[in-house]
């Protein structure tokens, strides 16, 4: 069962509270994170693109770094663990996007992939006058699916032709070709973005649901299961959940429920107002999933909160799920809480027994 951490390019991680920890995001945190991460056997680490917060007092996400040049200077400091970095794809050409990944792939000595972001937070792209109307909502898998094809084409082949709807590329090219393949991820929770990442994809990301409860969200990922089976193609889940650990399941839960009640209202407004944006989104998409959550302090992605032991049993019962290929973390205080997976939690997992043999 892969391991990996999803990294805090932006501000204050995943935590849209104002009693969680508060930090700024930086090459520094970013380093020492993902070598925390490769030190204890993790297999990857992502960093997602984020270009306009949701303000509020905690100023959420208004502080960010980018995605692909921190990843570049990551390949740098690490020698093992895989390095994904995220496109928007209305931001960068995918001729551009495909000879930065080739670059990082030779950086990494090719343990580079790349996440396609289609985009569902307006937000981002209209400030930069990129937003090319609400249609794109709807048409957005389409987009990114011509953006793929112009990729893959110019690092299998050297060259691109494509003449799509959105892109036409003019013999395009592209060398060096990278020497192995880069891998490419998606994190569409709709049917539409379900099937997207099963035709072009080598993982999807899956949002888990509720708190201590990880099988809850073992429909979203048979669903991807459903998806690949009609394109013949393995794709595995990466199933997403936040860690918040102590000693003792009380003092777990004390802090959980301490990040609950300090909820950063305003940018939770933010949030929930931009998700709603799209009127067209599909029941099980990241919008709804967002706004239909009471409580979205941390996206309403699963929560695993416990003692050591208790959190090792939810992430092995996470990992028992079919489909799932790996877990994606995050924690509420990244430093500490990669500590505590790796020294405490780690050692007591059967999904990690392979890890604890090779150390």
């Amino acid at each position: 069962m892969d391991i990996g951490v999803f990294i805090p390019i932006n501000n204050n991680g995943w935590l849209i509270s104002e009693a969680a920890p508060q930090y700024m995001p930086s090459f520094e945190l970013n380093k020492a994170v993902v070598q925390k991460a490769e030190g204890y056997g993790f297999e990857f680490a992502l960093s997602m693109i984020k270009l306009h917060g949701f303000g509020g007092k905690t100023e959420f996400w208004d502080h960010g770094l980018e995605s692909f040049t921190l990843m570049a200077a990551l390949a740098s400091v690490t020698s093992r663990i895989r390095l994904f970095a995220s496109t928007a794809v209305l931001t960068l050409p995918p001729a551009i996007v495909a000879r930065m990944a080739v670059t990082i792939q030779d950086v990494s000595k090719g343990r580079f992939g790349v996440n396609i972001v289609s985009g569902w937070h307006k937000t981002e792209y209209s400030q930069m006058g990129l937003w090319p109307g609400d249609e794109h909502f709807s048409k957005r898998y389409a987009y990114s699916t011509e953006y793929v094809k112009i990729m893959k084409e110019l690092w299998e082949t050297g060259e691109s032709s494509l003449k799509g709807d959105y892109f036409t590329m003019d013999r395009c090219k592209l060398s060096p070709r990278p020497a192995t393949p880069i891998k490419l991820v998606s994190a569409g929770q709709s049917d539409v973005g379900m099937d997207y990442t099963a035709t072009y994809c080598d993982y999807g990301f899956v949002l888990g649901e509720g708190v201590n409860d990880p099988t809850k969200a073992a429909p979203v990922a048979a669903r991807l299961i459903k998806a690949a089976e009609k394109t013949g193609r393995d794709v595995g889940a990466y199933m997403l959940y936040m860690v918040i650990a102590d000693e003792t399941d009380e003092k777990a839960m004390a802090t959980w429920l301490r990040y609950v009640e300090g909820a950063d209202i305003g940018a939770l407004e933010w949030l929930i107002g931009r998700a709603s944006d799209d009127k067209t989104a599909a029941e099980g998409s990241t919008a709804k999933a967002i706004s239909a959550s009471p409580s979205p302090i941390n996206f309403n992605m699963g929560t695993i909160v416990g003692s050591y032991a208790t959190c090792a049993r939810l992430l092995d019962e996470a990992a028992t799920m079919p489909g799932v290929k790996g877990l994606m973390l995050t924690f509420d205080d990244f430093l500490e809480g990669m500590d505590k997976f790796g020294q405490r939690i780690q050692p007591l997992m059967a999904c990690r027994h392979h890890v604890r043999l090779a150390a």
